[in-house]
């Protein structure tokens, strides 16, 4: 005879700790890396003379964070209603644009090391970002094709598309 709490994982901790298989992941990573670099961006334009670009990171660390602990706890297999892939690929080439514009102005503008430092790290930023939307417009290309499959429009044979009246 089985006890009724030995299927039941012990209280404590452990079911707050990310799964592993995220962090071992190419995209766990990938979302990991964005939201350090994000943070450590806003840490650096906060303390610097640009503090009119800290709202940037700011957003692109809370949207990172949110996405990171989306995936974990697996709320894009639970919400099958939003398009998961295009919206991770819309804040990829948003986030990687607007890096890439607060970084220039940062290193050219402001004469302070952490406008630099900011700038530099943003650099870095741009390039992680670029990574994922590449990678995310791989799976975004393949989800789209997936759901073009599934419709009825996808299952016409060439007879149907046809419009030519041969009687």
């Amino acid at each position: 005879m089985e006890e009724p709490g030995a299927a039941e994982p012990p209280p404590g901790p452990r079911p707050l700790l990310l799964p592993g298989e995220l962090l071992r992941s190419r995209k766990g990573r990938l979302l990991l890396a964005e939201s350090v670099l994000s943070f450590i961006i806003f840490i650096c334009y906060i303390a610097s003379l640009a503090t009119s670009f800290m709202t940037a990171p700011l957003l692109e660390f809370l949207l990172a964070l949110f996405l990171f602990f989306a995936y974990a706890s697996k709320l894009n297999e639970k919400f099958k209603g939003l398009y998961w892939p295009l919206m991770d690929f819309l804040r990829c080439v948003t986030a990687a644009i607007i890096y890439f514009a607060i970084s220039i102005a940062a290193v050219s503008k402001y004469n302070d090391g952490a406008s630099k430092a900011a700038g530099v790290f943003g650099f870095i930023a741009t390039i992680v970002y670029a990574i994922d939307f590449y990678i995310t417009f791989n799976d975004l290309v393949t989800f789209l094709k997936q759901g073009s499959s599934d419709s009825p429009e996808g299952h016409k044979s060439e007879d149907e598309d046809s419009n030519s009246d041969s009687d």
